[in-house]
C-alpha cells in the first residue's frame, strides 16, 4: 500500500479520517507507523496528499490529512475484456488499475464458461476492493469504472460501435497479419479475449463494429499477461 485511499466514510471532519481494518494493519504492521509519522493519503475520485498520524490504537488510527496533489494522469484506454477465469480475475483487475485504466468492460464469449459468471468477485463490495488495491499500488485516486454486458451480440452491434467512436480500436487476435501498434497519441479501445481466444464469428462481429485485428507475435499470452503487455505497448504514460 504506497498511499491509503480514503472514501467518504472514513472521514470525521474536512481534515480528519479514521482507519480501521486492512489499512490499519498495514499501517502497524508493514509502515510501523508511530503517532507523528506523515503517510501518503488521498481521496477517491480527489486529490492526494499527507495524511499525519495523531492516533493510534489497536482498532483505529485517526489522522489529519492535508490533500494538495493531482493524481497522474488516466490513460486514454477503454478495456472491452473477454470474462476471465475468476482465479486471474482479481489480479487483472489490479493490475489495469495499477496501470491507470479507468473504463472496464467485461463481456461475455463462446469460449467464456457461464459459471465465471458467478463469481463472488463481481460483487460491487469485491470490485471495489480490488480496484482500491490497484490504486493504492499505483499512489492513485481516481476509480475505475466496470461494466458487466453478459450478451455477446447484443453489445457488439448495439453498444460497441457508439463506444469506437473517436478511438483507435484494436482487438488481439495471433495470427493476424498487422502488429499491434506502439506509443499511441489518441484515445484507444483494446478487446482481449478469453483464453483461447475469440472465435473467428466474434472477431467478425468486432472487425464490423470497427475494431482492427493486431497481434504480439508468435508466443501466445494468458490474459492477465496480455493485458499489461498490450497496455504498454500502446501508451508510454504506463511505463
Amino acid at each position: 500500500m504506497n498511499l491509503a485511499l480514503l472514501f467518504d466514510e472514513d472521514f470525521v471532519a474536512p481534515d480528519r479520517v479514521v482507519l480501521r481494518g486492512r489499512r490499519l494493519e498495514h499501517i502497524k504492521s508493514i509502515l510501523g507507523a508511530a503517532i507523528g509519522d506523515r503517510l501518503p493519503v488521498g481521496r477517491v475520485n480527489g486529490l492526494m496528499g499527507l495524511g499525519e498520524v495523531i492516533s493510534l490504537t489497536n482498532s483505529e488510527a485517526e489522522l489529519i490529512i492535508k490533500l494538495d496533489q493531482q493524481p497522474p494522469r488516466p490513460l486514454p484506454l477503454t478495456l472491452i475484456l473477454a470474462m476471465p477465469r475468476p482465479k486471474m480475475f482479481r489480479r487483472i483487475l489490479q493490475t489495469s488499475a495499477t496501470l491507470g485504466i479507468k473504463d472496464i468492460w467485461l463481456i461475455n464469449s463462446y469460449k467464456v464458461e457461464k459459471s465465471f459468471w458467478q463469481t463472488p468477485w463481481l460483487s460491487d463490495d469485491n470490485l471495489r476492493e480490488n480496484l482500491t488495491l490497484g490504486l493504492e499500488q499505483a499512489k492513485d485516486t481516481a476509480m475505475p469504472r466496470v461494466h458487466i454486458r453478459k450478451l455477446f451480440k447484443p453489445f457488439v452491434e448495439d453498444e460497441l460501435p457508439a463506444l469506437l467512436e473517436d478511438k483507435e480500436a484494436l482487438v488481439a487476435h495471433p495470427g493476424t497479419p498487422t502488429p499491434c501498434p506502439t506509443h499511441l497519441n489518441r484515445p484507444a479501445a483494446l478487446c482481449i479475449g478469453p483464453e483461447g481466444g475469440f472465435t473467428p464469428y466474434e472477431v467478425g462481429k468486432l472487425e464490423e463494429a470497427g475494431c482492427q485485428s493486431v497481434h504480439l507475435g508468435p508466443r501466445i499470452l494468458r490474459v492477465e499477461t496480455a493485458v499489461p503487455v498490450l497496455t504498454s505497448r500502446l501508451f508510454n504514460a504506463c511505463l
